[in-house]
C-alpha cells in the first residue's frame, strides 16, 4: 500500500523496477494497476511470485548480503537494512532468541523484500525534508501467518508500534502489518494531525481486501510546509550544567523528531559562577508536553519552564533552478506577496559539490547569486 500510494502520487514505477532488478531476486513480477476501493480510485502495487512448495526463508544476514550486493544507492541500502533490522529485532524478542537465529517467513519472502526495497527507493526519489503520519488504524481480531493464528495487531507489529499512537475502528482485519509498521515507524518524524502546508499532490495505495466499512486505501500527501504569520507558540527551556556535551546531539535529534520547530543552545553562567548551557525548544502548544518529557528523560534536567511566544514568518515557497552542475532547490520568502528573501538549500549544494568534486562554497555562492535575482528590491531614488 505504501509503494502503491507513492506511485499513485507520481513516482515513476520504471525507476522502482530498475532498482529492483539489481537485487538477486528471481521468480516474481512487479506490476501496478489502477483500482477502485469504494468511491476512491488508487494504485495497486502487486508482486506476483511463482509458487514453490517450499518458499525459501531468509536470515537477516541473507537480506543484508542481498542489499550489499545490489546497485542501490548507499542511502537506500542503509535505510532498507535498518527497516529489516528493526523487524528482525522484534521477531527475536517475540521468539526469545537472537537476530542471527531469526528466519524470516512472510517478511523474508520475495514479495515483502520488493515491498520494502521498492518503498525505500520511491521515498528516496521524492527527496523529502520531513515525513508526518496520522495515528495508525491497526484493526482487530486474528490473523493467520506462518506461526499459526495470532491476535491483531500481531506481537511483532505491536513491538514495532511502541511509542506510536494507534487506534482500532472495530474492523476485524489486520490493517497494519509488520512491514508497514516498520517502514512508517522508521520514516515518520512526527505522528499527529495534518501539519500546515500547501498541497502539491496526493496519491492512494490500495490494499488487497475489499472492506465495506471503509475504502482500504493508504493516502499520501505531498506539500510545502507553511506557517501562518503571527502564530502563537511555546518556548520550553532548561538550564544544564552537569551533562556530558556529547549527549546533546541525541537529545536534540529526539526533540526534532518529536515535532520541535527549533532547538538551540545558549552559553550561560549559573549560580556560584558555574558555566552552563540553556537549551531552548520552540514548540506548538500541542507538542509541549511530549517535548518537555524528552528534556526530562534525555538530559540531566530536573525541571523545565515554558512560556508563550509570538512569531511572524515569511510565506515560504520552494523552487528548483537549473545549474551547470544539476538542479538545486531555492527557498523563497515572501512578504505581502513580494519576494524579500531567497537562498539555496545547503544540502543540495553539498550533494552537488561532492558529486562534481568542487568546493561547496563555489556552488553555494553561484546559486546564491541566482537566488538573489528573484528578490523584489525596493527602488532607490538618488538625488
Amino acid at each position: 500500500m505504501i509503494l502503491g500510494a507513492l506511485i499513485d502520487l507520481g513516482v515513476d514505477p520504471a525507476k522502482v523496477r530498475k532498482a529492483l532488478v539489481t537485487l538477486d531476486l528471481k521468480g516474481y513480477k512487479f506490476q501496478t494497476r489502477k483500482v477502485q476501493r469504494g468511491l476512491i480510485s488508487g494504485t495497486k502495487a502487486q508482486v506476483n511470485v511463482e509458487k514453490h512448495p517450499h518458499q525459501k526463508a531468509r536470515k537477516y544476514s541473507d537480506i543484508k548480503k542481498l542489499l550489499a550486493n545490489s546497485d542501490l544507492s548507499a542511502t537506500s541500502k542503509k535505510n532498507a537494512q535498518e527497516i529489516f533490522r528493526r523487524i528482525a529485532q522484534v521477531e527475536a524478542a517475540v521468539h526469545k532468541t537472537t537476530i542471527e537465529k531469526i528466519h524470516f517467513h512472510e517478511v523474508g519472502a520475495v514479495d515483502s523484500i520488493v515491498d520494502i526495497v521498492g518503498g525505500v527507493v520511491a521515498i528516496e526519489s521524492l527527496k523529502l525534508d520531513r515525513v508526518y503520519a496520522s495515528p495508525l488504524n491497526v484493526g482487530e481480531g486474528f490473523v493467520q501467518c506462518a506461526h499459526g493464528y495470532l491476535p491483531v495487531p500481531a506481537p511483532a507489529t505491536l513491538k514495532l508500534l511502541k511509542g506510536i499512537p494507534i487506534f482500532s475502528s472495530g474492523i476485524k482485519k489486520e490493517l497494519t502489518t509488520p512491514t508497514g509498521a516498520a517502514m512508517i515507524g522508521f520514516y515518520a518524524d512526527h505522528f499527529g494531525t495534518l501539519p500546515a502546508m500547501k498541497i502539491i499532490d496526493d496519491g492512494y495505495g490500495a490494499g488487497d481486501h475489499i472492506i465495506p466499512e471503509m475504502p482500504n486505501m493508504l493516502r499520501v500527501i505531498l506539500g510545502d510546509m507553511c506557517e501562518e504569520p503571527g502564530e502563537e507558540l511555546v518556548m520550553i527551556e532548561t538550564n544544564i550544567d552537569d551533562m556530558n556535551p556529547e549527549l546533546y546531539e541525541e537529545a536534540i535529534d529526539s526533540l526534532f523528531k518529536a515535532g520541535a520547530l527549533d532547538v538551540f543552545l545558549s552559553p550561560i553562567i549559573m549560580k556560584k559562577g558555574r558555566p552552563a548551557n540553556k537549551i531552548s525548544v520552540l514548540s506548538s502548544e500541542s507538542d509541549r508536553q511530549a517535548l518537555s518529557e524528552i528534556l526530562l528523560q534525555e538530559t540531566s534536567s530536573f525541571g523545565v519552564r515554558y512560556y508563550k511566544v509570538g512569531r511572524t514568518v515569511l510565506e515560504r515557497e520552494m523552487k528548483t533552478v537549473k545549474t551547470s552542475w544539476g538542479p538545486i532547490k531555492i527557498k523563497i520568502g515572501k512578504l505581502n506577496g513580494k519576494v524579500v528573501q531567497a537562498s539555496p538549500e545547503y544540502e543540495d549544494c553539498k550533494r552537488l559539490s561532492i558529486k562534481e568534486k568542487i568546493s561547496v562554497v563555489i556552488v553555494y555562492n553561484e546559486v546564491h547569486c541566482q537566488a538573489r535575482k528573484l528578490i523584489s528590491w525596493p527602488k532607490l531614488s538618488l538625488k
